[in-house]
């Protein structure tokens, strides 16, 4: 009765053992660093209000709903689907959970079936009395591999430290996915206006010969002289070459846009000409910059890269003390097959390991200053994430004010201009003004047609680099958002691009 109680006992102490400093963890604990930035917009930074519009909380707006036009949002559904750059970004999410499972997986034990056997003949004198010449053994049980006690958190910072990335890549998955909103949306624009200033180049080309061909008939007629033709046929010349320059930005805006969608074909899905609605949501509510850090996926995942480099110094610091690691194995031996499992065979070993580093060559202590190093570098990684990251709004906030006023001087002044090439025709046609000034209302009027369409498209560019800038609602306003995975279970759902 003794011995079993004793047998009893020491188990239950390791295990009480083991489960006190299993709570032991030799990480720093993690401080978010300040934010080097301004806990408000300075001034002239934000942007002033559009009497015409209200704004929209863009950490709360989800992209469908920050495009309006059925078209483009259509679009945008198709290049989450099939863009190749956010699939390679949802196959890293993958990777990184896989990893992360295994190394979550060394903090379990391990179970394992064995069966073996061996055969072996035996020099004569090495044989006991009565033993035969060939000797056999078949074993087969249950076997635990080398399981490390974590009891300085080892293997729990190792595992927290893959967490951490996992998580990181599936925040950088979400950056790039919201990049790939903005990105088809300007390139939408880009082709819209490319396809803009071809339609203008092409009506500008058709007045041009017109005019051509009224020149040279008063030249005929004697009212117009060479020089005034070969003005207005230069002039005319020159349209047709623009002509040619705005199909080609417009073929290649289409297969920019091509390549962000990443179908086949998209020209089911193009509008035929361009429209004069409205695309975007046109104000949007900058917040405060403290809310970058919550909005903004790529400080998301910087800062869960650095939560990982304290993991990484837990592990360091472990290195230095002593490593407990276990090995058993419970099942039957017999030296003949027949009587494997029969009554008496049973065997079992327990192997207990301890390991404590005396002299490595400095080993542990290089590991541990580079784990300090790569924290260091991880923090100076996130501080410049978050002043890049408000670099970018204030640029965006800068762009969307400076040019919505510049779009309505813009469109003033194509007004003007067109009502000064009409005046100055009608003068022309009537004797009044020599052909020169005629000409050179031509070339005002549509290089300020030009500039208005450019301003107009750079406008909605810049809404649209905005939406991003703040960190946008990346999901669709019909699609549950991603769970984050707690420490203790990984979901095992399978991301996908859509």
């Amino acid at each position: 009765m003794k011995s079993i109680r004793t047998r009893t006992t020491v188990p239950c102490l390791l295990l009480s053992l083991v489960a006190i400093l299993a709570g032991c963890s030799l990480a720093p604990v993690y401080e978010r660093p300040a934010a080097p930035v301004p806990t408000q917009w300075t001034s002239g930074q934000t942007p002033a209000p559009d009497p015409q519009a209200t704004p929209s909380s863009a950490a709360v707006l989800q992209w469908d709903s920050f495009i309006v036009d059925d078209k483009l949002r259509e679009l945008v559904a198709l290049a989450l689907e099939n863009n190749r750059d956010l699939r390679q970004a949802v196959l890293n999410i993958e990777a990184a959970r896989a990893m992360y499972r295994v190394q979550r997986a060394d903090r379990v034990p391990g179970l394992q079936a064995e069966g073996g056997g061996t055969r072996q003949r035996v020099a004569q004198d090495l044989r006991q009395p009565g033993m035969g010449s060939v000797q056999q053994t078949v074993q087969a049980g249950i076997a635990v591999p080398a399981f490390e006690l974590d009891l300085f958190g080892r293997v729990r910072n190792l595992s927290e430290a893959a967490l951490q990335e996992y998580l990181a890549t599936e925040a950088a998955a979400r950056s790039a996915r919201i990049s790939l909103v903005a990105e088809v949306i300007q390139a939408y624009l880009a082709r819209d206006s490319a396809q803009r200033r071809h339609l203008l180049t092409t009506q500008t080309l058709q007045t041009r010969e017109s005019s051509l061909r009224l020149i040279a008939q008063r030249r005929q007629a004697g009212t117009a002289t060479a020089l005034d033709f070969y003005e207005a046929s230069g002039l005319t010349d020159q349209a047709r070459a623009d002509l040619e320059r705005t199909e080609r930005e417009f073929r290649q805006a289409t297969n920019a846009l091509a390549l962000l969608i990443g179908v086949p074909d998209i020209a089911a899905q193009l509008p035929p000409a361009p429209r004069d609605d409205v695309l975007l949501v046109q104000a949007l509510a900058p917040g405060t910059p403290s809310e970058l850090l919550i909005h903004r996926p790529d400080i998301v995942a910087a800062e869960q890269r650095l939560r990982g480099r304290h993991a990484d110094i837990g592990a360091a610091r472990a290195a230095f003390f002593p490593r407990i690691t276990l090995t058993g194995v419970f099942g039957s031996a017999s030296g003949e097959l027949s009587n494997l499992f029969g009554a008496g065979q049973t065997v079992w070993s327990f192997a207990p390991q301890l390991t404590l580093p005396i002299f490595s060559g400095g080993r542990n202590l290089a590991n541990l200053d580079l784990a300090h190093v790569r924290k260091d570098i991880a923090v100076a990684n996130y501080e410049k994430t978050i002043q890049t990251a408000f670099r970018e709004v204030s640029d965006a906030l800068a762009a969307t004010d400076t040019l919505r006023r510049e779009e309505i001087a813009r469109r003033a002044v194509a007004q003007t201009s067109e009502q000064t090439l009409r005046l100055s025709e009608a003068r022309y046609r009537a004797g009044v003004d020599d052909h020169l000034r005629y000409l050179e209302a031509q070339r005002s009027h549509y290089a300020a047609q030009t500039a208005w369409i450019d301003v107009a498209a750079q406008r909605q560019s810049a809404l649209a680099a905005l939406f991003r800038a703040l960190g946008g609602g990346w999901s669709s306003g019909r699609e549950d958002a991603a769970e984050a995975p707690s420490r203790g279970n990984v979901p095992q759902r399978r991301a996908s691009a859509g």
